[in-house]
């Protein structure tokens, strides 16, 4: 029997925004899971990375250490939001189309359980609840291996024509 060959090295970097705006945002975030765009470098800094897309759906998984650690030994607020934002940011981006970019206008997260590192791996997913032309909502869960729900949250996204800097 043989050995099954290592899994390559994650990439992290930033993809050129003709390149990442010059196609469906479903086709874009499938390329950073099959590994032909590199991971933002946010994911390398909060310890999260992007494990699933679908039209509608983005999922990450992290894992918080205490180098996120508020002064009162929980894991910062900000982390949490970060990884629902991403959930629920890039499950608009799965919708938009070619030539085509999003923003968030707002934001709202509910805090129910203290996470910590030895809550270990979280997943956080989200969902498009709608998607208009020109605004689209989601929704997200963070939950912990047990499924037990550590925080939610929705999202508002303005959806604009992508302005691709001149080459200079």
């Amino acid at each position: 029997m043989t050995a099954a060959a290592p899994a390559p090295a994650l990439r992290y970097g930033v993809v050129d925004m003709a390149e990442a705006t010059g196609q469906d945002g479903i086709d874009f975030l499938r390329g950073m899971l099959e590994q032909r765009y590199p991971a933002p470098p946010i994911a390398r800094s909060m310890g999260f990375i992007l494990t699933e897309v679908a039209p509608g759906l983005a999922v990450f998984e992290g894992t918080p250490t205490a180098d996120f650690f508020n002064p009162l030994g929980t894991i910062h607020g900000g982390w949490t939001a970060t990884i629902l934002d991403s959930a629920l940011g890039c499950c608009v981006h799965t919708l938009v189309k070619a030539g085509q970019g999003y923003t968030t206008v707002e934001m709202k997260v509910n805090y129910v359980r203290a996470l910590m590192p030895q809550t270990g791996l979280v997943r956080c997913e989200g969902k498009v609840v709608h998607a208009g032309s020109r605004i689209a909502t989601s929704e997200a869960r963070l939950v912990d291996g047990k499924g037990r729900l550590i925080a939610h949250a929705t999202e508002t996204c303005m959806i604009f024509e992508a302005r691709v800097p001149a080459a200079s």
